[in-house]
């Protein structure tokens, strides 16, 4: 289904807000738009509303699809993604929704045999409305053949190097309880060509809407118990994004492209695009749930 604008599918959006969860996709570039609505059809999104610019086109059968909605937007606009993502929380209250970026592709524990729904059912009845996804770096191994850095079949990951800081309270320099900054990956290997206000990796893409409810700049949210990693009480599932964003940045900025002849390091693995592999390497948390 396609949509001239936001304001045009909020206006009639047929069934799209009637049920979760759903996913926003924000379309950037051409990057394997195609790859990135299907690995989020087969997690089981009830609904992608893909937020793309008229300039970009996707497979004709994908697009003919109920569940996949064409939304125009200039996604790289100053806070597009900020407020769409607001606009679509106050539409649809109650809804389990997520949020990411073309080349991102969700994973959570034991996403091949179970849906999202599944999890986000079991990550409810724990009391939880938000979940802490971290967003894992992936780059081609060959940058010679891959010069945009981006291949599926050739993706690559950091298997250490991630670490996290306390998040200070911005009135007392506090640490906040159960939140962290999560840092590493190519952000924290090339630090010097990313700002410091883009160096986290740490993202509340996965979150349930209610009323008042709003997402920030930074990628967290004006309530802080959505911003949490995990209750007082025990450990709580974690997810994780896999996503060449990063990497493409990297090698389309005149700034940085010279300077990186390979993102490979002693510490890269070839990704196996499996969920264990991220639980192996504890770049997210099963929680209570087996």
């Amino acid at each position: 289904m396609k949509h001239d604008s936001l304001r045009q599918f909020l206006a009639n959006p047929g069934t799209a807000l009637s049920k979760g969860p759903i996913a926003m996709i924000f379309v950037e570039d051409a990057c394997e738009i195609e790859s990135t609505l299907r690995h989020h059809l087969d997690r089981g999104f009830a609904h992608l509303l893909v937020f793309i610019p008229d300039a970009f086109d996707f497979d004709a059968t994908l697009a003919a699809r109920d569940d996949v909605h064409r939304i125009a937007l200039d996604t790289i606009a100053d806070n597009a993604v900020t407020d769409t993502v607001n606009r679509v929380i106050a539409a649809a209250p109650g809804l389990w929704m997520y949020y990411c970026f073309n080349a991102e592709y969700l994973f959570y524990p034991f996403c091949e045999s179970r849906t999202i729904g599944e999890m986000l059912t079991f990550h409810t009845e724990e009391k939880r409305d938000a979940m802490m996804t971290y967003v894992i770096d992936l780059y081609a191994g060959d940058l010679d053949r891959y010069p945009d850095a981006v291949a599926v079949d050739d993706a690559h990951i950091d298997r250490s190097g991630y670490y996290a800081l306390g998040r200070p309270d911005p009135q007392t320099g506090a640490h906040l309880p159960n939140q962290l900054d999560f840092y590493g990956g190519l952000r924290w290997r090339y630090e010097e060509h990313v700002p410091t206000s883009r160096r986290r990796i740490d993202r509340i893409a996965l979150f349930r809407a209610r009323e008042g409810l709003r997402l920030q700049p930074g990628h967290t949210f004006n309530d802080a118990e959505y911003n949490t990693y995990s209750c007082p009480w025990h450990h709580n599932l974690t997810a994780a994004i896999c996503s060449f964003r990063t990497a493409k940045a990297l090698k389309r900025n005149p700034g940085s492209t010279f300077d990186i002849h390979t993102f490979r390091w002693h510490n890269s693995t070839p990704f196996e695009w499996h969920s264990s592999q991220l639980l192996d390497l504890g770049l997210m948390e099963p929680g209570q749930w087996f």
